[in-house]
């Protein structure tokens, strides 16, 4: 049975849109209580000027194959930033591998800003 289990996993190949990977990791960062927002203030210039799926994201993969990546996020203001990063990492790393099956290498979080809105009366 191992066989056959083996021979079904060489007859293909998935591909995955680099788009589709830029979705999750935004939406997955996103989610976290405490990010304000994605920014693409610590990114080049060009990447700013494409304001598609990959705001505050670069995903990169390795010689070998894995991915690595890289958000830019805005903190509110009155939450620990230790914790939003390794929330923020956790929930890329889960939602990645839930949805893709891909277990991503590195996952840098920077912090470019703290979010200091007054609440509205």
């Amino acid at each position: 049975m191992n066989k056959n289990r083996n021979a079904m996993q060489k007859k293909g190949k998935v591909e995955i849109d680099r788009d589709i990977l830029l979705s999750i990791i935004n939406l997955a960062t996103k989610e976290i209580n405490g990010v304000d927002s994605l920014t693409n203030a610590k990114l080049s210039l060009f990447r700013k000027w494409s304001k598609s799926k990959s705001e505050g994201v670069t995903i990169k993969f390795d010689v070998n194959g894995t991915l690595n990546v890289d958000v830019y996020i805005v903190v509110r203001i009155g939450y620990s930033v230790p914790d939003i990063a390794y929330r923020v990492q956790e929930n890329i790393k889960n939602s990645l591998g839930s949805m893709v099956g891909i277990k991503p290498g590195k996952i840098n979080v920077h912090v470019c800003d703290v979010s200091c809105e007054e609440a509205v009366e």
